[in-house]
């Protein structure tokens, strides 16, 4: 990249010094003194009449217009120069290094051209040339850096001679010794050298230069820390005392610089020093707010760093001195997310869900501040209709994201499942399809995908609409049928909880069990088809193992369980699992009437009713 603008910069400059050199030539035209007036004289003779000449005609030009010999030598230079320009940019190196020779031929002493062309040298193994062709630059314009920095790399590199690659180098430096490139080229010969030493040195000379250039002290900041950051260990007090004193003159001659200050807070991270770090990374956020590698760096550093509850402390400490920013908030929260993701893991599920209540309400104070970001939204709608199990709410925000990003299919399907988790079953239908319309019209594929045909699907189901959910489950399978296992049991449960297309119902199922053999929501669902099917010993003996196989004791599964001991006049052993499923379920009414019921009619010695239960 540095090339590449360097580069540039050489096409500029030759133009320029292509125009400075035209004007000499044209210094030689006669002009008539200042407060000298022509004197008119008649021609002897009279009048004689003169016929114009038309100078398109005239094939010779006029003698005050002919540049001299110098200045067609310039112009010569910059014809070559633009030619050789166009053959590197074609990839003819061979072409463009005849032309870019002309061109030295008239000038040797553009030392960012020599450069050029002994880069392209050095390409070609030509090493000899390059260094000829550096060593002319040098003669013609010994004050330029740029020819001894590219000898030193040559020497350096390829000849392996690292006493002629130092020297030049330091030529290099003593010339211009602002420029941070040379100090770290010398740095890389002493270090390729094994001299670790010397290589510091050299940098303790650059902290003497008087320079306010902010990327000239991150650069040579850079350049300690990859000496003194060892893997295995870390610098000791001084060492890092130093390093910090470079970055903080970069800090302060940023400017506003975001780059200069990322770069600076990355070094505060990566050295644990977070106090640094995280007032820099809010002001690169503020220069930048949509700066996600920022944000996701200053999360990140307090993760590895293992130092949640410090960054906590800091980042309410700065909520109180800066409540106005919502910068803070975001950072804050997630953090705690994944303090509370932590507490999950560790099946502390209460402390876990307290914590994902700070989580949401930290990204509500950040909308508040700045209702811009559509990420905020969906990452809110995440907490709501997850941990915190708040699906009211979680349609309130997607509604009002909806409103405030039109056209969006992502927070159109989010409020689509945001309705549904809400009980607004008809409505999700009607928002599933606004978002598979959007997402057409914005011909966003990403989330058209079998994940939301399953969840189109299973709304429409819950709607009563079941032609058109085994429809969109259907298409949900299609999409990526290795991984259909929750849409084959869903459709399959469907027919059989609802007494249709068993056949289908059944193997549907057992496509979902040959990939997750062990579910037990799927052997659930397989006892429930030959339930319906009146295979009821099958049933009981697919059913027990679900309960066995679950994760959670489940309210239906126990239900299930109970409805086939009834059916086989295992009446004591189905009230008993009626009775679990009660316990589980304890507002389900129609369970409790169905216990109720069974045990009035043995209380009158009547058989218990062995039809279906549901």
């Amino acid at each position: 990249m540095i090339e590449q603008m360097k580069w540039g910069v050489l096409t500029i400059s030759y133009f320029l010094f292509a125009i400075v050199f035209f004007f000499p030539a044209t210094a030689g035209i006669a002009r008539p003194p200042r407060n000298s007036a022509p004197q008119i004289q008649p021609a002897s003779g009279g009048i004689k009449k003169i016929d114009r000449q038309d100078d398109s005609f005239s094939l010779k030009p006029a003698a005050d217009l002919v540049l001299r010999p110098e200045g067609e030598r310039k112009a010569g230079a910059l014809a070559y120069f633009v030619e050789g320009a166009a053959y590197e940019e074609n990839g003819e190196i061979d072409k463009a290094l005849e032309a870019y020779r002309k061109v030295l031929n008239v000038d040797p002493g553009q030392a960012e051209l020599a450069s050029r062309v002994a880069a392209l040298l050095t390409r070609q193994d030509d090493f000899p040339q390059a260094i000829d062709i550096l060593k002319d630059a040098i003669k013609a314009n010994p004050n330029n850096a740029e020819p001894y920095s590219q000898l030193a790399f040559i020497y350096a590199k390829y000849l392996k001679k690292t006493d002629q690659a130092v020297d030049y180098a330091n030529r290099a430096i003593t010339l211009n010794p602002r420029d941070i490139e040379a100090y770290q080229r010398l740095c890389e010969i002493e270090l390729a050298a094994g001299e670790e030493k010397k290589a510091l040195q050299a940098l303790d000379r650059a902290t003497k230069v008087h320079s306010d250039d902010a990327a000239f002290w991150t650069g040579l900041g850079k350049l300690y820390a990859s000496i003194l950051f060892k893997p295995d260990s870390q610098p000791k007090g001084d060492e890092l005392g130093r390093i910090n004193e470079i970055f903080k003159k970069a800090a302060e001659r940023a400017n506003d610089d975001p780059t200069v200050l990322k770069d600076v807070a990355d070094y505060y991270a990566s050295s644990q020093q977070l106090k640094e770090a995280i007032p820099l990374y809010l002001r690169v956020l503020e220069l930048q707010p949509d700066d996600a590698n920022a944000r996701e760096k200053l999360a990140t550093g307090f993760i590895l760093t293992n130092q949640r509850a410090k960054a906590v402390e800091m980042l309410e400490q700065i909520i109180k001195q800066h409540p106005e920013k919502y910068q803070p908030y975001d950072l804050l929260a997630q953090v705690l997310d994944d303090e509370a993701r932590s507490l999950q893991r560790a099946k502390r599920l209460d402390e876990a869900k307290a914590k994902f209540v700070k989580v949401a309400a930290n990204y509500e104070q950040s909308l508040l501040i700045n209702p811009d970001h559509a990420g905020t939204y969906l990452r809110l709608a995440e907490l709501l209709l997850g941990p915190v199990k708040d699906a009211d709410r979680a349609v309130k925000i997607l509604a009002e994201a909806r409103r405030r990003f039109p056209g969006a299919p992502e927070i159109v399907y989010y409020l689509a499942l945001a309705q549904r988790e809400a009980k607004q079953i008809q409505q999700a239908v009607t928002t599933f399809e606004e978002a598979l319309h959007e997402a057409e019209l914005d011909q966003d594929n990403e989330i058209v995908n079998a994940k939301f045909y399953f969840n189109y699907g299973a709304t429409a189901e819950q709607a009563g609409l079941y032609e058109k959910a085994a429809d969109l489950l259907r298409k949900s399978i299609a999409l990526d049928p290795a991984n259909a296992a929750e849409a084959y049991n869903y459709l399959g449960y469907m027919w059989a909880d609802h007494n249709l297309h068993l056949d289908e119902a059944e193997d549907m199922i057992k496509r979902a069990l040959l990939i997750e053999p062990d579910n037990g929501s799927y052997l659930d669902s397989l006892g429930w088809v030959e339930f319906r099917k009146g295979k009821f010993d099958q049933a009981l003996a697919d059913l027990l193992r679900a309960a066995k196989n679950i994760e959670h004791d489940d309210p239906i599964v126990f239900e299930h369980i109970g409805d086939t001991y009834l059916k086989l006049g295992r009446v004591p052993e189905a009230l008993e699992a009626w009775r679990k499923a009660l316990a589980l379920d304890p507002q389900n009414k129609k369970l409790a009437d169905k216990i109720e019921s069974t045990k009035t009619t043995i209380s009158k010695g009547s058989p218990a009713k062995t039809n279906s239960t549901r």
